[in-house]
């Protein structure tokens, strides 16, 4: 049982004693490469050494046990440390999602609904950030249209984890579970009736790419440049400093406008570019390998509803999860980890099954 952890233990020594020779630093993509290796190991060699050590004292206590009954109790004490110890390894040495370690662009978009979903939109973007400011991440706004009523059609947010995280922490491995259309029930300020109505808004997160991960052509893609503008179509830059991408040979475009550079905007619209082209790459390899897991939780299918925004009843509820709470103030300020705990704790448990069944 656990054969493998040998050979990771061995990893993990030769890791940790290259991050020691002063010269590896030399070279920061290998360094950070290293460190983040390091990292992703180092909780499974402690799950391993605590299994190993709870196994020889279930053993020294099953011995004791055998000529004392007094020490039976201490049987089942040692039992049950082993399979705590054995239950999270085991979800350790699950095969990790190869993107985990990656900081994100989020993009909110606003749906159906005019200036109320825009509104929501703007909601979604902020409980984002302040979630980033809670876990110590940065959060750069890398583009945003806004709606007359100070909303957000469409906001682009890039957020980056502070040094090396521990793996299942960065933003990619919390987040990645919020992609898909959530919706608002609530009294929009537009209303006059007090009316509760429903509307959406879209949520897009992508792991952002280095250039290493994505090699784009600049024969692929056609550029255009225009004026700025604000809510309700006004100019608000007297030079063409907007940026259109186009990447021809997948069809997907970017546009960015809210540095006053032209070169900041080309460089944030290559940015997004780069990760909408690493998920479009991902998608493709996972639909063509017929054995690849189909997470229960996560979906490619961005038009899937995935949560609701209760105001009146300040009620929240995850319908993939079943999982609902009655804190959405405080969710909405950035309180989200019960409800990302959750879509990840049903992930596990999916791919846990199917190393069970498989």
């Amino acid at each position: 049982m656990f054969e493998s952890c040998v050979e990771l233990l061995d990893e993990y020594s030769r890791v940790e004693g290259q991050l020691a020779d002063p010269a590896i630093h030399g070279d920061q993509g290998a360094a950070r490469r290293l460190g983040r290796r390091f990292a992703e190991l180092g909780p499974i060699v402690a799950a391993y050494r605590e299994w190993l050590s709870s196994t020889d004292d279930l053993a020294a206590a099953r011995e004791l046990g055998e000529v004392d009954e007094a020490f039976a109790d201490e049987v089942a004490t040692q039992q049950e440390r082993v399979d705590v110890a054995a239950e999270r390894l085991t979800t350790l040495l699950l095969p990790r999602d190869p993107m985990d370690d990656k900081d994100i662009i989020i993009e909110v978009k606003a749906g159906e609904g005019g200036e109320e979903s825009a509104l929501f939109a703007s909601d979604l973007a902020r409980m984002y950030m302040r979630y980033a400011e809670r876990r110590g991440w940065s959060a750069q706004i890398l583009d945003m249209v806004e709606s007359d009523l100070g909303g957000y059609k469409d906001i682009s947010i890039a957020m980056k984890a502070k040094g090396i995280p521990e793996p299942g922490t960065g933003p990619f491995a919390r987040l990645k579970f919020e992609g898909g259309v959530h919706r608002v029930q609530r009294v929009p300020v537009t209303e006059s009736q007090g009316r509760i109505h429903t509307s959406a808004a879209g949520v897009l997160v992508l792991p952002e790419a280095e250039e290493v991960d994505v090699v784009i052509d600049a024969n692929d893609l056609r550029i255009d440049v225009y004026r700025s503008s604000g809510p309700g179509g006004q100019s608000v830059n007297t030079t063409d400093s907007a940026v259109r991408i186009t990447h021809v040979p997948t069809g997907v475009v970017v546009s960015c406008q809210n540095e006053k550079s032209q070169l900041q905007n080309k460089e944030s619209a290559m940015r997004i570019l780069r990760a909408r082209l690493l998920a479009f790459a991902e998608e493709q390899a996972a639909k063509e390998a017929s054995d690849v897991r189909r997470s229960q939780v996560r979906t490619v299918d961005r038009s899937e509803r995935i949560r609701t925004y209760n105001y009146p009843e300040n009620r929240l509820s995850d319908h993939r999860v079943g999982f609902k709470s009655h804190n959405l103030d405080q969710v909405l300020d950035g309180d989200l980890d019960a409800v990302i705990d959750a879509c990840v704790t049903a992930d596990q448990n999916a791919r846990l099954s199917e190393v069970g069944t498989g």
